[in-house]
């Protein structure tokens, strides 16, 4: 199990890439990626997209690794239990049902 910068961090060790070629591919900072790598700051969608073409990684996947990071550091921010996903599994149903 690791976080979303954790990941991108194997990603981007394994290929042999500094972090600034990575960056300049993403026309982000350096620095920020680090940051986003030590998760200190979250990547966006469009960041997203772009680490998942330059490693050839499906963005569905990325997608979620980053919105479970999300939701974990939630949990943890809010000292809940995992009594709240039970609950929010079902919210998402419900609102599901809702648009449909």
């Amino acid at each position: 199990m690791e976080t979303f910068g954790e990941y991108i961090r194997k990603l981007r060790i394994d290929a042999g890439l500094p972090i600034r070629k990575i960056a300049a591919q993403l026309d982000i900072d350096s620095s920020l990626l680090g940051r986003i790598e030590r998760n200190e700051r979250q990547a966006n969608k469009d960041v997203i997209a772009g680490i998942a073409k330059i490693f050839k990684q499906d963005e569905q996947d990325l997608f979620k690794r980053f919105l479970s990071d999300q939701i974990a550091y939630k949990i943890l921010d809010e000292d809940a239990d995992i009594e709240v996903l039970k609950v929010a599994e079902q919210k998402v149903e419900y609102l599901k049902s809702k648009i449909k």
